[in-house]
């Protein structure tokens, strides 16, 4: 799948590049085009999927949207920790400290349930979920001003599926890469609607 995600982006590059070369080559009106064609590309670049945000994402989720502020506390067992995320169809909760629900102390998967419980033989009710999480000092984050690609690359090259968003004052919520790609192939759609538009004279 990180193989696929890679040449999923790099093909969008493709195409884009592709399209632009077909409008220098076959279209009768490629010179007058060509003149405007760095303004308007710029055009598309400002506006297409390399200037998404990860903001952008936690907007399209909203405040009540399963897993955008689902979490746990460190002294909750796996059990319920777990129980919670097939109640809500996730596979990760942010970990926080009892009664401290801004502030971060890690995050659950269901990786390491499967790690820590299943192929241990540890009891998952028996087991607090302080004892499993991946702490706060090992965890990847991204803040509301990073990127969409550069998220992607980050949870891609970490072999990561979630990933928690924190600004200044603390946590804000938690993208997946099925959230990264669903933005990225909306913003794909987008500029190719774009790149239409800019060869039909529409830009």
């Amino acid at each position: 799948m990180q193989r696929g995600i890679g040449a999923f982006v790099s093909h969008g590059s493709i195409v884009k590049n592709a399209v632009l070369q077909h409008i220098r080559l076959v279209n009768p009106l490629a010179r007058v085009l060509v003149r405007h064609e760095s303004t308007s590309a710029a055009r598309m670049e400002e506006h297409g999927f390399e200037s998404a945000k990860i903001s952008d994402i936690l907007k399209g989720k909203g405040k009540s949207a399963d897993g955008s502020w689902l979490w746990c506390t460190t002294e909750d067992s796996v059990y319920d920790a777990v129980k919670s995320m097939t109640q809500h169809n996730v596979g990760a909760l942010v970990v926080v400290k009892p009664g401290e629900e801004k502030s971060i102390a890690g995050i659950i998967t269901e990786r390491d349930y499967l790690r820590k419980i299943i192929v241990q033989g540890r009891s998952s009710k028996s087991t607090k979920v302080g004892d499993i999480m991946t702490e706060e000092n090992k965890l990847i984050t991204v803040t509301p001003d990073t990127k969409v690609l550069k998220a992607m690359q980050l949870m891609t090259d970490n072999r990561i599926r979630h990933i928690p968003v924190i600004d200044e004052k603390g946590m804000l919520g938690m993208v997946s890469i099925g959230d990264v790609v669903r933005a990225v192939v909306s913003e794909h759609r987008e500029e190719l609607d774009r790149l239409n538009a800019f060869i039909q004279g529409g830009y």
